[in-house]
């Protein structure tokens, strides 16, 4: 595909654009497995388990507080506990931060982020494969099977057309 652009500044959102799509794209290809066991600090420094989330659909989001596309998806995610938590979702922020949960925890009560945050490392991230960019995100099944992977950021409404089948289960 050949794209025309005469302005320099239009020319290069539209490839910002079209490197994004395909990261997005690529959920097609997916191939689910089953999520890997973890255990977390939260940013209190208590453990969390996945084992505590067993039977809940998991929405696992690798994010920092520095990351611009992360921080635009948080309102949707507190949405997306509130509206479903009952239903059985857990929302999960794994903080990627490298400044510690002082840090990450100020950020959580300035944003008033209601769902779980634990504090990420780089034995996590490779355990799902690699997090090459963030945020990325997981939905895990009620059986532990991760079904659906994103990288960036995508549309509140979209994401939940994409979540709400997985809680009907």
């Amino acid at each position: 595909m050949k794209i025309i652009c005469s302005n320099p500044l239009a020319a290069l959102i539209i490839g910002v654009s079209l490197l994004a799509w395909p990261s997005l794209r690529a959920a097609d290809s997916f191939k689910p497995f089953a999520a890997p066991a973890w255990t977390l600090p939260d940013v209190d420094g208590k453990t969390v388990s996945s084992d505590q989330l067993k039977g809940k659909v998991v929405v696992l989001d690798f994010w920092a507080t520095w990351c611009g596309p992360c921080r635009s998806e948080i309102p949707g995610y507190v949405e997306l506990q509130k509206k479903y938590g009952e239903a059985g979702l857990a929302v999960v922020g794994v903080s990627l931060d490298r400044g510690g949960p002082l840090v990450v925890k100020k950020f959580v009560e300035q944003q008033k982020i209601t769902y779980l945050i634990v504090m990420g490392d780089d034995k996590i991230a490779a355990a799902f494969g690699g997090v090459e960019a963030i945020p990325t995100t997981f939905i895990i099944d009620r059986d532990g099977t991760a079904r659906f992977r994103k990288e960036g950021a995508m549309d509140p409404e979209e994401f939940e057309a994409i979540l709400k089948p997985f809680l009907k289960q």
